[in-house]
């Protein structure tokens, strides 16, 4: 899921609208408001408001007048990601199986729940010490374990095992086939441990101040 929506191309997650929220905090609490009567934290009720919906690519070749066209808007981050060869998605595409942005909708209402009890980064400052919530692309682990962006799934304990040697961790017991998810869990985790504690990368120079207050960042995009 990803933290937030493009707003620096426009200067406003909503463009053209008066009440468009001034920031990630605020998107996230319209979102929650909104969909206040949706179960389980689900968004229809935001993708479907007449406002909302414009932005929007959704199933039924339904495509929001303010799109953008093409392959849609992109948050700074995100195209730090691609220029490090990955393909990342817009948020505002809710269409197909690589599609990340019903789950970024559905994740900002429970961001917006986790206010005072845990910290988002970097919409939140990085706290001395404890835990934080990041936003992270399992590609950018993969790649930093020796894999191409476009081969960056695994779905063998050989190559499982070579990737987590790639990054000074131990193998694990297991042969044959291992989901991807699998995999994608347990290289990142193996990165974040040797990762999280490289300074640079908690102050990418794509990251300012505006953009970690609206957009926020993919932890390791450059």
């Amino acid at each position: 899921m990803g933290i937030s929506l493009a707003h620096a191309d426009a200067m406003a997650f909503f463009p053209g609208w008066a009440d468009s929220p001034k920031d990630a905090r605020s998107l996230w609490a319209l979102i929650d408001q909104l969909c206040e009567a949706d179960p389980h934290l689900s968004v229809s009720s935001f993708v479907d408001h007449p406002e909302m919906a414009r932005h929007f690519r959704r199933h039924g070749g339904r495509e929001g007048d303010l799109f953008g066209g093409g392959r849609g808007r992109f948050r700074v981050t995100e195209l730090a990601q691609q220029a490090m060869g990955c393909k990342p998605y817009s948020n505002f595409n809710l269409v197909g199986a690589a599609q990340v942005g019903k789950s970024s909708l559905s994740g900002m209402r429970l961001l917006h729940r986790l206010e005072g009890r845990l910290p988002v980064w970097p919409i939140d400052p990085l706290p001395a010490s404890g835990s934080v919530v990041t936003e992270i692309y399992t590609t950018i682990a993969a790649m930093a374990a020796g894999r191409s962006a476009g081969k960056s799934k695994v779905r063998h304990f050989t190559e499982l095992n070579a990737a987590l040697t790639a990054l000074g961790s131990a193998e694990i017991p297991g042969d044959g086939p291992i989901t991807d998810h699998a995999s994608d869990a347990l290289i990142t985790a193996a990165w974040l441990r040797t990762a999280a504690h490289d300074p640079d990368l908690w102050n990418p120079a794509g990251l300012s101040h505006e953009i970690a207050a609206t957009e926020g960042w993919t932890f390791g995009a450059r």
